[in-house]
């Protein structure tokens, strides 16, 4: 007897990284071996040194196979053995590794827009939906489209083991969010990559591209974001870390670190409108969706929680984010005291 394993990564498209992958059929009861693939196909080589290796660090069932058939998500390295340089999980780990003690949560709000034919799902032909509004969390064919693909995406991530939370209707039509977490960074991350290929998938077998544009339509539409919640032990027990926390992402040469990091065609989301707050100027805020960094009101009703970044864009790298965020906050709340 054999299973399927399907062998995923992330390539080195530019400026925005696509998913591959490829089928390996196993013997029952073999361990996931590394292979490789053709880099100069993908992005990641030359060709006349294109051969890349695939090392397999997250696997799950698979719930559009099913039986014993798994997903193997992989982390891409050169034939000598170093990672390649668009492996960005191997820069979050050690990032991971040194501020373990002070045990840090995400959670992302991963927004989506589906197309068909060129357009936003749900846009007329040569035309527009009406204004934004009642989508959001909306009920209805004349609001929602898309909930067959949605329905069948959030059961397939539950199958599959993945740490999803929550779906909704965003507030264009076409467009809705799903979120991953809590967990930690590394956890976060897997199952965001995992949860972004089974969306494709399944779009796929519905004839729906699902796409990641961070202003998937001009004009007085929201973009699509990818806001990354986040907490420490210190931040869950007490508010003063919950602010020491806003302040480190505030700090010289932070803002524009992160924003280099937050996505393809940020200036064109983070705007100052469509409740976001203008790209290079930061702030942040209890229950301000106006603001860089949201302080959910319940969390200052308590006195301890998380905070949620507002900047990412939809197409951000989950490896990038988590790694720039427990960088910035758990360094200074080391230097705080506050672990």
């Amino acid at each position: 007897m054999a299973f399927k394993a399907e062998y995923i990564w992330i390539d080195g498209t530019e400026p925005t990284p696509k998913l591959r992958s490829k089928t390996r059929v196993l013997a029952d009861g073999a361990d996931l071996p590394t292979w490789g693939f053709d880099g100069s196909s993908t992005n990641q080589a030359e060709g006349h040194a294109s051969d890349c290796v695939l090392k397999p660090v997250f696997s799950c069932p698979d719930p559009i196979r099913g039986g014993d058939n798994l997903l193997v998500l992989c982390e891409v390295y050169n034939a000598d053995g170093s990672a390649h340089s668009t492996n960005t999980r191997a820069l979050l780990t050690p990032v991971d590794e040194k501020y373990a003690a002070q045990e840090s949560w995400f959670g992302i709000e991963q927004e989506y827009t589906f197309f068909k034919e060129g357009r936003p799902y749900g846009f007329p032909v040569g035309g527009f939906p009406g204004p934004q509004g009642p989508y959001y969390c909306g009920i209805g064919a004349d609001e929602v489209v898309g909930r067959d693909i949605v329905e069948r995406h959030l059961d397939a991530c539950i199958d599959a083991g993945l740490k999803i939370s929550g779906i909704n209707a965003e507030v264009m039509p076409g467009q809705w969010e799903f979120q991953i977490g809590p967990a930690g960074p590394l956890e976060c991350s897997d199952h965001m990559w995992m949860a972004r290929y089974l969306l494709y998938r399944i779009s796929e077998d519905f004839g729906v591209s699902a796409t990641l544009d961070a202003k998937p339509a001009k004009g007085d539409w929201n973009g699509a974001g990818a806001h990354t919640n986040f907490s420490t032990r210190a931040m869950r027990e007490g508010y003063d870390a919950i602010i020491t926390a806003c302040e480190s992402l505030g700090a010289e040469g932070k803002v524009e670190e992160h924003i280099a990091g937050y996505g393809v065609g940020i200036e064109q989301r983070l705007t100052g409108l469509h409740e976001t707050a203008p790209y290079n100027v930061y702030s942040y805020g209890v229950s301000n969706r106006g603001a860089s960094v949201r302080i959910p009101w319940q969390v200052e009703l308590d006195k301890k929680g998380y905070i949620e970044d507002r900047r990412p864009n939809a197409n951000v790298d989950p490896y990038v984010v988590t790694r720039l965020i427990a960088n910035t906050c758990c360094e200074a709340l080391e230097k705080a005291g506050q672990v």
